[in-house]
């Protein structure tokens, strides 16, 4: 512990210093930032292509796009998690940005090769690699654990993920598609999925690897002349975010972090919830309490700076079934999830929109959230005028920007994005 003690202000301040380098300068194009997330599963049952990403709008109205997941194996080397969908799948002339079919043979395909042409139309968009999510974190603490771990586990994410040295491609194949590393580490120092490794030394692990991710992409940077973001998704919940993260050392070495703004609740709860209220309602009868102002601020007062500091919002709605029919479904018990396409007690916000007929709209306008009932059934409900008014929170508290989970939630004319950018504006 003693030489991590003296060590660790070195390296860090040897990073802040290079970070600073003109190539590795953490300015965003003016406005605020708006970040989505586009996963590597869209493009299956949902059949949401990156060419949807245009079609609706949205490419033109992010500043960056987080393309998740990228793993880590049991050694902590980056690997794909779906090569198929990443680099491997052919689309036709109807499915691709371009309007050009690929051909048997061509370098790079998939995913990756579809966020390259969405580059090319629209040159000032940021896509970025997202390490880990819910069910792919379960190696980051051995790939922290020590200053070879953590320097290997670099190496391989920028050969894999930066220099686009893919698995069975030609070298360089997807050189260029990403323009940085976002880590969804979930959660140093706490449990996450069942199956993750934990230890305490996690939250000082985290920091001395974004050190050793610092060293490593102004290195590159360097030789590249490029600047590479380094981001990170960071969690609601104020004893998680002491528990694993030092807050100040972090957002330094960061260019920008995203918060957890929902999930506050779901049907792993007893009694129906808001999962992104902005403030906690007045009749909440849960503890702790879980809104967005708690979250936020607790970063703000943990040394967060405002302008790194990016709210997340929901595109998709979390739901109960068997409710008690009384307070319109608030905060009443439940019987389990609701039913829902993909996942029970989880749906996409355009998949609901289609079945507004069947329920009523509530909203708190003084706690900022909205829900959907039937007398039986209980959602979430984040849609325009939710959206908006998040836009509008993060604009007058003078926050970062926006980050959205995830962008396949949205309708096929971009009502939501169009919503979260009028908010912003």
């Amino acid at each position: 512990m003693s030489s991590r003690r003296w060590v660790l202000p070195a390296l860090l301040a040897s990073a802040l210093t290079v970070s600073l380098a003109p190539h590795a300068a953490a300015h965003d194009r003016d406005g605020a930032r708006t970040v989505g997330y586009y996963t590597n599963w869209a493009g299956y049952d949902r059949n949401f292509l990156v060419k949807n990403l245009d079609d609706n709008g949205t490419a033109p109205r992010l500043t960056h796009l987080n393309y998740a997941f990228g793993f880590l194996d049991e050694t902590g080397k980056c690997v794909s998690s779906d090569p198929w969908a990443d680099y491997q799948r052919p689309f036709s002339a109807e499915q691709s940005v371009s309007g050009k079919a690929d051909e048997a043979g061509q370098p790079l395909l998939g995913n990756l090769n579809q966020l390259k042409q969405l580059k090319a139309k629209h040159p000032r968009l940021r896509v970025n690699i997202s390490l880990g999510g819910w069910t792919g974190s379960k190696h980051f603490s051995d790939a922290a654990l020590t200053p070879e771990s953590r320097a290997a586990h670099v190496k391989s994410c920028i050969d894999l993920w930066l220099k686009g040295n893919l698995v069975g491609t030609a070298p360089g194949a997807a050189a260029g598609v990403f323009d940085g590393i976002d880590l969804d580490w979930e959660w140093p120092a706490s449990p996450g999925a069942p199956g993750n490794v934990v230890r305490p030394e996690d939250r000082a692990n985290f920091t001395a690897l974004l050190v050793e991710y610092r060293k490593q992409l102004t290195a590159l940077s360097w030789r590249t002349g490029k600047r590479y973001d380094l981001t990170a998704f960071l969690p609601a919940d104020p004893a998680q975010a002491d528990r694993g993260f030092e807050i100040p050392k972090v957002f330094a070495l960061l260019t920008f972090a995203t918060i957890q703004g929902y999930d506050y609740h779901g049907a792993w709860d007893p009694l129906t919830n808001q999962q992104s209220a902005l403030r906690t309602p007045a009749a909440d009868p849960t503890t702790p309490k879980f809104s967005t102002q708690v979250a936020i601020d607790h970063y703000l007062s943990r040394g967060a700076p405002r302008g790194k500091t990016v709210l997340g919002v929901p595109f998709y709605s979390r739901g109960w079934t068997g409710v008690r029919n009384e307070n319109n479904g608030l905060f009443q018990p439940a019987t389990g999830p609701a039913p829902a396409t993909y996942e029970a007690g989880y749906e996409d916000y355009r998949v609901l929109k289609a079945q507004l007929g069947k329920y009523t709209v509530h909203r708190d306008p003084k706690a900022g959230h909205a829900w959907l009932f039937d007398g039986t059934t209980f959602w979430t409900w984040d849609d325009p005028v939710e959206i908006k008014r998040k836009g509008r929170y993060v604009a007058e508290r003078g926050l970062g920007g926006a980050m959205i989970w995830s962008l396949d939630g949205d309708t096929a004319d971009g009502e939501l994005i169009r919503a979260l950018r009028d908010g912003l504006s």
